[in-house]
Parts: C-alpha cells; structure tokens; sequence
C-alpha cells in the first residue's frame, strides 16, 4: 500500500472546502487497500480582516462577483444540493454572515495536537454551513469544540491567548507563496497540485496515478 501524504489548504467560510474534502473522503475510500493517506490542513482566509462589518452571505457574494440576487441563490442552491448528496449539513448555508476565521484556524491547529482536527474542522463546517453560526464568535468555537470531542476549558485558554497565533500566520503565508490563491487546494506528497472540489472519480484517477508514481 502506498501512503501519500495531502495537505489542504482551505478556510472555514469556504462551502467547496466543506464539499470538497467530503468528495476526498470518497476517493480514499474507494481506494482502501491501494493507497493510505495521512491528511493535514492548513489555513487561508476569504475575509481577513477582523474589523470587517459581517454582511449577509448573500448580499455579500452579489458584492463580490457583480451577480444579481437570483443568481447567487441559484448557485447557493447547487451547493446545498451537491453538499447534501455527499452527507453534509448545508441547511442554513444561505441565513450565515460573513464571518472571519482566523480563531477558528488557531483551534483547528490546537486540535491537531490532539489528533483532532478533521474532526475540529468538520465542526466549525457543520457550525457555519449547517446552523448559519457567527464562527468568530467565542461560544460558538467553543461549542464546536465540544462537538469535535475536545475540552473545551483548554480551548477557551487557548482562544485567551495567543496561541498558535504566529503558527497560523506562517501557514497563510507560505501557502500564498507557494501560489496558493484560491481553495480548496490538495497538495499531494507535497508535488502535486488539484485545485477545486473534484469530482471523487476524478480524485480516484489523480491519487492513484500519484501513488504509482510515488512506488
């Protein structure tokens, strides 16, 4: 069995990331016995500025991509559908604010210390796409944290602090100069690029013609 190893860059407020990584986990399934992955995530940022206004998503992305309201919805609607598919909870994805999310990357790094933080990352997803929760919000973190099976006393200590602050901060930064604009991005055995929520056929492809190169 071959082992890769895929790091993935992706943010909190990102619905690909959330579908993206779902379609992940149904390639790797469908390649049990031929390759063994070791998954590590690492942060970027849709809305960096902390001091930001949060806006409705909607009237957000309308902003953003120059789309009228009925578009935006229609492809919101999409999302909802594809994410549904694949098991997610996309139920309040079109009631959420614009959120930023940088405390929630200082856990998923916390988290990872403690084998967490698919777990942790799945819970910040199912908190802001699922309940249309604000995730810059400390309660809100903290519930995640539970719900990722972690203490959530440490964590409010972390969250205190400073923790993981520079960690989380070097990891935007060499991502950006690695040439990461855009997410999801896999990055396979720290070689191979596939950017985007691919489809788990094409992942299937992809992995496999990386694990024969890589044996």
């Amino acid at each position: 069995m071959q082992n890769l190893t895929i790091d993935i860059v992706s943010d909190i407020a990102c619905p690909w990331c959330a579908i993206g990584y779902a379609r992940l986990e149904q390639a790797l399934a469908a390649l049990e016995g031929e390759v063994e992955a070791t998954v590590e995530w690492h942060a970027f940022e849709l809305n960096p500025d902390p001091a930001q206004r949060p806006m409705p998503i909607v009237e957000a992305l309308c902003r953003k991509y120059g789309r009228n309201e009925v578009e935006v919805r229609a492809a919101q609607d999409d999302m909802i559908r594809i994410a549904t598919g694949l098991g997610l909870n996309f139920t309040h994805m079109q009631e959420r604010y614009t959120a930023n999310t940088f405390d929630g990357h200082r856990l998923v790094k916390w988290a990872a210390e403690h084998d967490r933080q698919t777990a942790m990352k799945q819970a910040l997803f199912d908190a802001y796409f699922g309940a249309a929760k604000d995730v810059s919000n400390r309660d809100v973190l903290l519930d995640a944290v539970r719900a990722a099976g972690l203490d959530a006393a440490e964590a409010e200590k972390v969250l205190s602090s400073d923790q993981f602050t520079d960690i989380v901060r070097a990891d935007e930064a060499h991502w950006q100069q690695a040439g990461i604009s855009s997410v999801p991005a896999f990055v396979i055995n720290g070689q191979y690029l596939i950017s985007g929520a691919q489809e788990p056929e094409y992942l299937v492809r992809a992995l496999r013609d990386i694990a024969a190169q890589a044996a």
